[in-house]
């Protein structure tokens, strides 16, 4: 009970840090402006960290003092998520992009600047002077590199906690109870997140560079493109809770006494239906036997006797398809709210965090629950998990049909009032009315004209007088708001314009769908972990388990939000631009195509993963025989590999059976 509390408490801390890191996506990307591809890399480094050493850990770790590496790796995880906080205090502050009415009110400049005479020169030349100044402190944008860096080191202090915590659990508990407690730490483990996003709402609320500047000074909202949170704050908090739960493990002993019910055996009683134990008459223990050297020579035979199992490589592929799919869809889930249905990030972190996490909780609780009060033998579960998929991803393809259209921005996506439609977007930035302003094409500063369109700068808007600072700033006399009559007339205000009337009825909708997605695709979590555990040799879950997860890293955990960030970013319509040249962040998305990129991939991926499940349940049912459906003592039926046949496994037990300690001796 005491190691369950724990890792328990250690999967919280783990997956609070991790979804924290989700909720800063948009917020990193902006700060070190850079573009979404880059911010996947960042993301994927956690992987890259557990590709590094989890085999070692997985292998040699289920022969060591379990509990005391997992609390080694608590550490290292702290240490990684203080470590991405740091670039905060060494890179300066955060500059945004604005008019300079709306940042000094005793300057009374014109945005569009038809005489360059009538500007303060002194202002020009100051503007000039900080941009200047603003190059030879570029260099500060690549400390993105320790966000990379600590991110890794999450990765490797994150390493030991799922392979080799999940078996010593179902090494010592009571066989019936294994999947209820292995869904009661993957659901604790989902209450993290929900804590991670409402942290990343708050801090998202914060301005960035708070406790540092005046925020009175600071002429954006979170609103704008161009906000970014506390974003920092939060990676401090999680490095202290991890810190703290790494403590326990370090006075857990490294066996825990066996249950009456396993006393004797130490393979569940649905192994025992389709494994035949020997080698009995041995004495010799194997912890007082094994030496590393020993270990290291099984490590080949025991990995081909993993992919020679067709049940663990059909699942094995299944999953990492299916990891693609959603670790691509939850990196990225956050921007797609907000570019797609005009929320904040404060707001959609905060939906994230309150609706969906709780949905994925109780569908993972729910796949174990199921497996327990249903006594769902292994063909049952990969049914469950197969069934789970398939409903998820129909749910998902109604989300094609509730989208928003694109905000309607002069020069991007519609045309400028009283112009023929646009062909060619950028050089259509430029008009007839405000050919006479001297703008700058790579600026973003979005102002709402009373029109309801949005246009990319005052300037651009053609407006020639301004009033009022910050965020109360207004532009008057705005040519190309409105029709030519009564440009004389039109204003515009700070800001771009809000989506349409439709918008907030489709998020809604969008928001239903999405929670009921997230329970379907969660029941068959548990299954899959129990059809993974059973249809291996006992003294190999461990290392099946690693194998398992360091495929996931390597094969989705790394390229899924790489690739996604790449796909995201041929949406996009308009680009930033750093101080010293060079494309930044990007401003603009083109809403439809978005989200027929972002969905289309995660329906793509998890079609293809249906079909992989289909072969391991195909494979399940060619195994089993009439007899093999008898109930075992507790009710449970065993199904998974049932046709034996020796001769696969015969040279390869005969080479691990020197090193497995004797009650583990088996042969499939």
């Amino acid at each position: 009970q005491v190691f369950l509390g724990a890792l328990s408490f250690v999967y919280f801390a783990k997956a609070l840090s991790g979804s924290y890191l989700k909720s800063t996506i948009t917020q990193i990307e902006r700060r070190f402006d850079i573009p979404s591809s880059l911010v996947g890399v960042i993301d994927g480094s956690f992987e890259i960290g557990n590709l590094l050493i989890i085999i070692l850990v997985s292998y040699f770790g289920a022969k060591l003092h379990r509990p005391r590496i997992i609390g080694a790796g608590c550490l290292i995880m702290s240490a990684g998520t203080f470590l991405i906080a740091m670039p905060q205090f060494f890179m300066g502050r955060y500059r945004y992009e604005r008019f300079p009415s709306t940042i000094n009110s005793t300057l009374s400049l014109s945005p569009c600047l038809q005489d360059k005479s009538q500007t303060p020169l002194s202002a020009l030349e100051k503007s000039e002077a900080k941009i200047n100044a603003g190059c030879e402190k570029e260099t500060g944008s690549s400390m993105w590199i320790y966000v990379l860096l600590g991110n890794l080191l999450r990765g490797i202090g994150e390493t030991p906690i799922q392979p080799l915590g999940i078996t010593y659990i179902d090494d010592y508990a009571v066989e019936e109870n294994a999947a209820l407690y292995i869904g009661c730490v993957q659901t604790v483990a989902i209450i993290g997140p929900i804590f991670g996003f409402l942290l990343g709402s708050l801090c998202a609320r914060l301005y960035v560079d708070i406790g540092f500047v005046d925020l009175d000074s600071v002429a954006i909202s979170p609103k704008d493109v161009q906000w970014v949170g506390a974003w920092w704050l939060g990676y401090l908090i999680a490095g202290v809770i991890s810190v703290l739960a790494g403590i326990p493990f370090w006075f857990l002993p490294k066996h825990l006494p066996k249950p009456e019910s396993r006393k004797g055996s130490s393979t569940s009683s649905e192994h025992s239906r389709f494994i035949i134990e020997e080698n009995k008459d041995q004495h010799t223990s194997y912890w007082q036997q094994a030496k590393l050297a020993e270990m290291a020579k099984d490590f080949l035979p025991s990995l081909k006797n993993l992919f020679e199992n067709p049940v663990y490589i059909l699942y094995l592929c299944a999953s990492i398809i299916q990891f693609n799919s959603l670790i691509g869809m939850v990196t990225y889930k956050p921007k797609y709210i907000e570019q797609q249905y005009g929320q904040t990030s404060s707001k959609t972190n905060f939906i994230i965090g309150l609706i969906n996490i709780p949905a994925v909780a109780f569908g993972i609780f729910s796949g174990g629950l199921i497996m327990k009060k249903f006594r769902i033998s292994v063909l049952g579960a990969a049914k469950l998990s197969l069934g789970s998929s398939f409903f998820g991803y129909l749910l998902l393809l109604s989300l094609f049909a509730m989208g928003c259209g694109n905000s309607d921005v002069a020069g991007l996506t519609v045309p400028y009032p009283g112009t023929e439609p646009v062909a060619d977007y950028e050089p259509a930035l430029f008009s007839e009315c405000n050919s006479g302003c001297s703008c700058s094409r790579s600026a973003w500063e979005p102002v709402c004209g009373e029109d309801g369109v949005t246009y990319v700068s005052a300037c651009l808007a053609g407006c020639r007088a301004s009033g009022g600072t910050g965020n109360s700033s207004v532009f008057f006399n705005c040519s190309c708001v409105g029709t030519s009559e009564s440009s004389q007339n039109s204003s515009a205000v700070v800001g771009p314009c809000q989506k349409g009337n439709e918008c907030p009825k489709m998020f809604l909708y969008f928001l239903v769908i999405s929670v009921i997605t997230s329970y379907t695709l969660s029941v068959g979590g548990t299954p899959g972990y129990i059809l993974l555990l059973r249809c291996i040799k006992p003294h190999l879950k461990s290392f099946a388990l690693g194998i398992y997860t360091l495929a996931i890293r390597v094969l989705a955990g790394i390229p899924a939000p790489v690739y996604f960030g790449v796909a995201i970013d041929t949406t996009c319509l308009k680009w930033g631009s750093k101080r010293c040249g060079g494309r930044g962040a990007c401003r603009l998305y083109d809403s439809s195509a978005l989200r027929y990129v972002y969905l289309g991939l995660t329906l793509v991926l998890g079609t293809v993963s249906i079909f992989f499940s289909v072969a391991v349940l195909w494979v399940l049912r060619k195994r089993s025989s009439p007899p093999d459906e008898i109930l075992s003592a507790n009710g449970e039926r065993g199904t998974c590999g049932t046709e034996s046949k020796n001769d696969n496994f015969v040279n390869s037990d005969q080479l691990i059976q020197s090193t497995y300690w004797p009650e583990k001796e088996t042969r499939l």
